[in-house]
């Protein structure tokens, strides 16, 4: 949770309201348990980019947090528009 909320305010500059910040953690779970299930999946998703995946690190946790920075880095506050 700490991590999420660390995360979340480094992006947008404030806390998460107790509402996001419930809703950051439930989907996190989504997509661990998701991607648990289908640990191919998850290591698929971290060759995405220019970045080798460091074979050190459990694929499922790299893969949920590359979801949930994702999700964060594309919220309307994140996003300069116009």
């Amino acid at each position: 949770e700490a991590r999420l909320a660390y995360l979340f305010e480094t992006a947008t500059a404030r806390l998460p309201k107790p509402k996001e910040e419930a809703l950051l953690l439930e989907t996190f779970q989504a997509h661990h348990q998701e991607l648990a299930a289908n640990p191919e999946a998850a290591k698929e998703l971290i060759t995405v980019g220019e970045s080798t995946p460091d074979e050190t690190l459990d694929a499922v946790e790299v893969a949920t947090w590359t979801m949930i920075a994702n999700l964060i880095l594309n919220l309307d506050e994140v996003l300069n528009k116009g």
